[in-house]
């Protein structure tokens, strides 16, 4: 089986936590938007670091289709789904509390410490946290959204996470396979990150965890969902997050080029080569 991992422009060798896999899988890596390349020659396309596509979304989805649903993991229909995160709102599981605000749409009251970010993005590009007092910012990043073309997306900020950190629980060939705290990225009025490449400037901690029983059933419920929606994904990666009461809530769902963390688990790299020559 010939594969191909494809990733971006700034990650033309590909992004450290994938070399690995793609080693044992016998992968070469090569850039999505790069018209030199032979898709067809390839018996799988892996979509890996592909941290530009948020910028060209249009263009993305259509080499998606290009590339087909026989080569394509995830599938064209799965990475459509999940590319915009208005997908929040058709899952079944408890989600993070969310409105919604399209170009046009009145902008919502506001109230306590906010979240807002675009429906189409990567890596916490264009999201800002915003205290009380900075409501007036709030706005004003919904405005820049609306102006970029993008839907907006308002939440409130679940103070919990502050304390808990995010569980983040992965996903290989259908089955669960390893799981990794991360402390929070986005701090209260700090400047909007506007960078393309969500690896790039973070330095929060990522560790190693083992989910709660509660966590476990959730992310499971979630992937169930998907699986019977769009058959089983070769990958997921499922974020959880505590709500106001501490019981988890989903907060996103990465289904196109999630981080996966491989190195924080001495087999994940294997689960993945496995699965994408059984897949």
């Amino acid at each position: 089986m010939k594969i191909a991992f494809a990733t971006s422009r700034d990650f033309a060798d590909g992004h450290h936590d994938d070399l690995e896999a793609a080693r044992l899988a016998g992968a070469d890596f090569r850039v999505w938007n790069d018209p030199a390349v032979q898709w067809q020659r390839y018996d799988r396309v892996v979509i890996r670091s592909t941290w530009d596509y948020t910028t060209q979304l249009d263009a993305y989805l259509d080499w998606c289709q290009m590339v087909g649903p026989e080569r394509l993991r995830n599938r064209p229909d799965l990475v459509n789904f999940s590319s915009d995160k208005r997908y929040l709102d058709q899952l079944r599981a408890p989600t993070v509390p969310t409105i919604f605000v399209a170009e046009g749409d009145p902008v919502p009251g506001l109230s306590g410490e906010v979240v807002v970010k675009p429906t189409v993005s990567a890596g916490a590009r264009d999201a800002g946290r915003f205290s009380p007092a900075r409501h007036d910012d709030a706005t004003a990043l919904i405005d820049a959204i609306h102006d970029s073309g993008r839907t907006a997306m308002v939440q409130p900020y679940l103070a919990r996470v502050d304390e808990l950190g995010e569980t983040t629980i992965i996903y290989i060939g259908g089955e669960p396979s390893h799981a990794v705290r991360k402390q929070p990225v986005l701090r209260a009025d700090a400047p909007t990150k506007r960078i393309a490449n969500p690896a790039a400037g973070q330095r929060t901690v990522i560790t190693a965890t083992e989910p709660t029983e509660v966590e476990w059933r959730l992310a499971d419920a979630v992937h169930t969902e998907i699986a019977e929606r769009f058959s089983a994904p070769l990958y997921a990666r499922i974020d959880l997050i505590p709500g106001h009461d501490g019981e988890p809530v989903v907060s996103e769902l990465e289904l196109i080029e999630p981080h996966l963390f491989l190195g924080h688990s001495p087999l994940a790299a294997r689960r993945l080569a496995d699965a994408i020559h059984e897949s």
